[in-house]
């Protein structure tokens, strides 16, 4: 299998445990990423995980800003000659004209149990709805979103404290040992997709920077899943003093009723009022300041 000329295609962190793997079992001839974008107060342009670690191993990179209308990008694309692409997390859709470019066709490595949170935020999606259980799904690309026949499928469990980003940590591991064990008989011919079922389907949308926003109106429970779901991007919020105090972490407590935004203070930390019960603040980022711990945060402030 170490012959098989593949062309990786991701993005984030999520990505990169499973371009080293494909770097071990097959040649990666090159890697497809979204461009640089600007980071910070300074707006520093960054490059994607998926990059640095596919220049790191003298890949060639191509970073075309819309895929479908990049005509050099595709022709490149076809000199390659690859028997097979490979997608994690990218953030594009791929047009038809790639998908029928590899010989074994396109899979994808989708961090959900399809059919349930197709989309762009599956991770996400599955902490705001509380499952107790995601996984990975390893599907044969079509021109639908996520709507590809399923090669293989592992489950993992949710942890009540889990953050999306400790929960795209696991399911990248997941991810990476999944299609090392899936690719042998998939190019055999050994493993065949088998049709989804439609009827089933659920739907994560893309995130925005804006969705942050915690309304206080919402039970304990809805917003205490959010804090985790958004947590690191975008983060969560609510209005503090004119501008933003952020949330990285809360904790229910159903004993304790405030109404919905009313503050309170328990065991030295800061709660807030929701539609059913107090939330607690354990973790929280004021203006300007680093993140600490509730209690340290109303060691540093006048008013609560």
């Amino acid at each position: 299998m170490k012959n098989t000329k593949v062309v990786f295609m991701g993005t984030p962190l999520f990505s990169v445990p499973i371009i080293e793997a494909l770097i071990e079992v097959a040649t990666v001839v090159a890697v497809v990423t979204q461009p640089d974008k600007p980071v910070g107060r300074g707006k520093r342009m960054e490059a994607s995980p998926v990059k640095e670690k596919g220049l790191q191993h003298g890949i060639p990179v191509l970073e075309p800003k819309r895929l479908r209308k990049d005509a050099d990008v595709l022709e490149t694309l076809r000199n390659y000659h690859a028997d097979l692409f490979v997608v994690a997390a990218y953030g594009q859709i791929l047009p038809p004209d790639v998908l029928e470019m590899p010989q074994y066709g396109c899979i994808n490595v989708h961090a959900s149990l399809l059919p349930r949170w197709r989309g762009a935020s599956p991770i996400q999606g599955a902490i705001l709805a509380g499952d107790e259980k995601t996984g990975v799904t390893i599907m044969q690309m079509d021109e639908g979103m996520d709507t590809g026949g399923i090669l293989v499928q592992r489950e993992l469990s949710i942890d009540k404290d889990d953050t999306a980003e400790s929960l795209s940590n696991k399911l990248s591991g997941v991810g990476r040992d999944l299609l090392v064990e899936a690719l042998p008989p998939y190019l055999q011919g050994d493993l065949k997709p088998v049709p989804q079922d439609n009827t089933q389907a659920t739907y994560t949308s893309l995130i925005k920077k804006e969705d942050g926003f915690l309304d206080l109106n919402l039970s304990a429970v809805e917003i205490e899943r959010k804090v985790r779901a958004f947590n690191p991007w975008p983060g969560t919020y609510i209005p503090w003093k004119n501008s933003q105090l952020k949330i990285w972490k809360a904790e229910i407590l159903e004993d304790i009723h405030l109404k919905p935004g009313e503050k309170g203070v328990h065991a030295r930390y800061p709660l807030v009022g929701t539609k059913t019960s107090a939330l607690c603040l354990t973790q929280v980022q004021a203006p300007g300041k680093k993140v600490v711990s509730g209690k340290d945060f109303l060691n540093g402030v006048r008013e609560w």
